[in-house]
C-alpha cells in the first residue's frame, strides 16, 4: 500500500515517461505475489508431464547465494564510489534474482511441495514427524514466511529502484534503496537459509 501511495504522490511531479514505467512496475508487483501465492495454495503438480526438476531448488539456492555476495559487495564498491561496479553487480544480483524467480515458478509448477519435517514424504506430518521437527519447525515457518512476506514486499521497491538508477535520477534512488537493500538482502539470505533447512526432507 505505501508503495502505491508513494507512485501516486511521484507520478504528480514525474514526466510522462516516469508515470509510463511506474505503471508498468506497478502491474508487474501485482502481477508477481499472485502467480506465486496460486503456486504455492492450489495443486499444480506435474503440469509439465515427466520433466524431472529435481534439481531445481539446489539451483535456486545457488542463485540466492550469488545474489547474496554481488549485493554484499555491490555495497561496498558504492561505500568506496566505484559506481561502475556498483552498477554491474547490482545488474548482476538483479539478472540472478530474475532467473530465481523463473526457476521457482517452475519448480513449484512441476513438483510438489516439500513440508518440514516430512520424513517419509508422503505429504502428511504425522504426530512422530512433528515431535521430531520440534522447535525448528517454528522456525523454519517463521523464516519461510518472512522471506515470502519480504520478496513480494520488495519487488516493486528494487524495480522503482532500478528506474531510478538507470534513468539518472539518483537522489530519488538513494532514497529508497536505503530500504530496499538490506530488505533484498535479507530475502537472498534467507533463502539460502530456507534450502539448507528443508533440504534433508528431498526425497
Amino acid at each position: 500500500m505505501a508503495f502505491f501511495l508513494e507512485s501516486m504522490a511521484l507520478q504528480e511531479i514525474a514526466p510522462k515517461q516516469d508515470k509510463q514505467y511506474l505503471a508498468a512496475i506497478g502491474i508487474i508487483s501485482v502481477v508477481i505475489p499472485i502467480v506465486v501465492a496460486l503456486l504455492l495454495f492450489v495443486p499444480q503438480t506435474g503440469k509439465l508431464g515427466d520433466v524431472d526438476v529435481s534439481i531445481l531448488p539446489h539451483i535456486n539456492a545457488l542463485l540466492n547465494s550469488a545474489t547474496a555476495v554481488c549485493l554484499a559487495v555491490a555495497y561496498f564498491f558504492i561505500k568506496n564510489h566505484n559506481e561502475e561496479m556498483h552498477r554491474r553487480l547490482m545488474m548482476t544480483a538483479f539478472v540472478l534474482s530474475s532467473l530465481f524467480l523463473v526457476s521457482y515458478v517452475v519448480y513449484h509448477f512441476q513438483a510438489p511441495s516439500t513440508k518440514f519435517g516430512d520424513t517419509n514424504g508422503d505429504g502428511i506430518l504425522s504426530e512422530i514427524e512433528l515431535a521430531e521437527a520440534g522447535i525448528m519447525r517454528g522456525v523454519y515457518l517463521f523464516i519461510l514466511l518472512t522471506h515470502i512476506l519480504l520478496a513480494a514486499v520488495v519487488v516493486p521497491f528494487v524495480l522503482v529502484a532500478f528506474y531510478f538508477a538507470l534513468s539518472k535520477q539518483i537522489g530519488r534512488h538513494k532514497k529508497i534503496v536505503k530500504f530496499t537493500f538490506p530488505i533484498w538482502l535479507y530475502v537472498a539470505v534467507t533463502g539460502v537459509i530456507v534450502y539448507l533447512m528443508i533440504s534433508p526432507y528431498y526425497l
